[in-house]
């Protein structure tokens, strides 16, 4: 089952062809995106790696976290599920105030 990786740090010149280059030396790669502005499309610094199985995930941790890549330090670690952010609220900033 594929394991979905957190890559942050990421020096802002990095592209989801750089990472996909990265990890494929440790082990077979399901898919990667590099996270951008919607607006400016300036790389956020941080991106997703998903490994094909738990056994390479672990293995690209342990290698690439901590590691120099393109002239930043490398934060790899498992990736947290999404948070539901929804986007509620009323017209006066959600506050709930009185009409």
């Amino acid at each position: 089952m594929p394991k979905k990786l957190y890559v942050g740090n990421l020096a802002y010149a990095v592209t989801d062809q750089h990472l996909n280059e990265l990890f494929s030396g440790i082990g077979t790669v399901a898919s990667v995106a590099v996270i951008s502005d919607k607006f400016s499309g300036q790389s956020k610094g941080f991106g997703f790696v998903e490994m094909s199985d738990d056994k390479q995930a672990a293995q690209a941790i342990s290698t690439l976290d901590g590691t120099e890549f393109m002239g930043r330090n490398l934060k790899v670690n498992e990736a947290k599920p999404r948070e539901n952010r929804s986007g509620g609220g009323d017209r006066n900033g959600g506050g709930g105030g009185r009409w």
